[in-house]
């Protein structure tokens, strides 16, 4: 479907979808009582890449300084159960796009795949999956483009690469044709080639050798909002930061240097991480000078779980490219002034499939797209007025993940209980997190019947969703 098609079918789409809500949200005694204006909200999705569940000052890490981030927090609510679709990168981004769980989408890892991979003893090979988000999908920015939003991508987008079967380049594939306005810094890359000026990205001129990227990509986005003050806008800004390389200013690393313990393993990784803190504070700033504080919905989060050669996850079991919860548990903050309650904890377990209903409710657009959607509009948690209608949430990683030797499997989790299955030998673990966070107790001998029950469920997710398995190698 072109583009002009998607926008009329998409205007003849009439029917909306209502939202439900959830108990586990707790506002310390505030409530929310400021009216909305009509104008549709101004939306900032912020995504930081592989910031671990730990690491952040607010999340509990006494040893890096986050002051931007923790009163982000402060302002609005924290998701303490808060997950990514996938415990690698592109799964997530292209759920986030699409509102599909990466299983439906058969976008299951990082671009591109590398199908070689595999440890020496597995007795599978990686299921196949797509190289890129098809164009196909009708994308949360042009969803939000179509409702006459301004729509501006900053920073990595790692869902573009060049597709034979189509005839379609890698640059075709770039953000500015999945409904953004404007592209800086969003192509093929997984990884940025340096941090610094020059920057060698193919969409990011050159300005000032030595500028530190995640300033840069805050300029760009402040830059765009005060463009687009008197209209709303879609602000996605997804920084290549905290991803390897590992690089810093040098004042930040050398602070870092004397900090270097449980909770930090890598100076550079700390001096990242304050970096991005610092530049996120301008782009909040920026928000309050422009008067827009009222009318802007800001979402912070990660794309998955931390990279273990620096990111210290415990008490998280894992890391990134795991199913455990240190590969796919993240940090959330949402702010929203005059509707979200500030200094709010919400315990509830959410996904980030759920950003696109999630969004279209914000600004008022139908959720109606002829697609099945995965992910469920968490405004009901926003706003405490009710509990979500879902029962649980399910994964699918079939893929090895080349940083780090991981096993193929699918994973639930309903109420406090979640159960991962392997592929290989259809072997389940059960854990209850909210008496194991760190996942070192199996259940699954003691309560049979739960691991079962919670197994069925998953096998039928993953049926009803079409996802593809892994293929079993052939004994010799």
């Amino acid at each position: 479907m072109n583009t002009v098609n998607r926008r009329d079918f998409l205007k003849m789409l009439a029917f909306g979808a209502a939202a439900m809500s959830l108990p586990g949200c707790g506002t310390n005694g505030l409530s929310s009582t400021a009216s909305v204006s009509k104008r549709r909200k101004n939306i900032i999705l912020i995504m930081i890449d592989d910031l671990s569940w730990m690491d952040l000052h607010c999340q509990g890490n006494d040893r890096l300084d986050t002051p931007n981030i923790d009163r982000l927090a402060s302002q609005g609510m924290r998701f303490t159960d808060a997950y990514s679709a996938a415990p690698v990168c592109s799964p997530t981004r292209a759920a986030i796009m699409t509102g599909q769980s990466p299983a439906r989408l058969g976008l299951t890892t990082h671009i591109p795949d590398r199908p070689q991979y595999r440890p020496k003893d597995s007795t599978l090979l990686s299921a196949k999956t797509l190289n890129h988000l098809p164009l196909e999908h009708v994308t949360l920015a042009e969803r939000l483009k179509d409702a006459g939003y301004a729509t501006g991508f900053f920073g990595k987008w790692h869902l573009s690469r060049a597709s034979a079967q189509k005839g379609l380049s890698e640059q075709e594939l770039r953000p500015e044709f999945q409904g953004f306005d404007l592209n800086i810094g969003g192509c093929s890359f997984g990884g940025p080639p340096t941090y610094f000026d020059p920057y060698r990205n193919p969409t990011i001129k050159n300005r000032r050798q030595g500028e530190y990227l995640p300033d840069r990509l805050a300029d760009e986005a402040i830059t765009f909002m005060q463009a687009h003050r008197d209209e709303p806008f879609f602000v996605a800004l997804w920084n290549y930061t905290v991803h390897w390389p590992m690089e810093a200013p040098k004042k930040l690393i050398d602070k870092y240097e004397k900090r270097v313990g449980p909770g930090l393993k890598d100076p550079r990784y700390g001096a990242m991480i304050e970096a991005m803190d610092a530049a996120v504070g301008r782009v909040m700033a920026a928000i309050d000078e422009l008067k827009l504080a009222g009318q802007t919905l800001v979402i912070f989060t990660s794309d998955n779980g931390g990279f273990n050669g620096v990111s210290d996850n415990r008490p998280l079991r894992a890391s990134k490219g795991h199913l455990y919860e240190g590969g796919i548990r993240v940090p959330l903050i949402v702010r929203w002034p005059g509707v979200v309650p500030a200094k709010t904890i919400c315990h509830t377990p959410v996904i980030s499939t759920d950003f696109y209903p999630t969004l279209l409710d914000v600004s008022g657009i139908s959720q109606g797209t002829g697609k099945k959607l995965d992910g469920e509009s968490i405004m009901p948690l926003l706003k405490q007025t009710g509990p979500l209608k879902r029962k649980a949430i399910y994964f699918h990683y079939p893929n090895y993940a080349w940083h780090g030797s991981n096993q193929l499997g699918g994973a639930i989790r309903e109420g406090d209980y979640k159960l991962i299955e392997w592929y290989d030998d259809d072997s389940v673990e059960l854990y209850n997190l909210a008496e194991d966070l760190g996942e070192k107790r199996d259940l699954s001998r003691e309560m049979p019947k739960k691991a079962a029950e919670l197994k069925r469920k998953l096998d039928t997710w993953l049926v009803e969703s079409g996802a593809i398995m892994p293929e079993r190698l052939s004994p010799l």
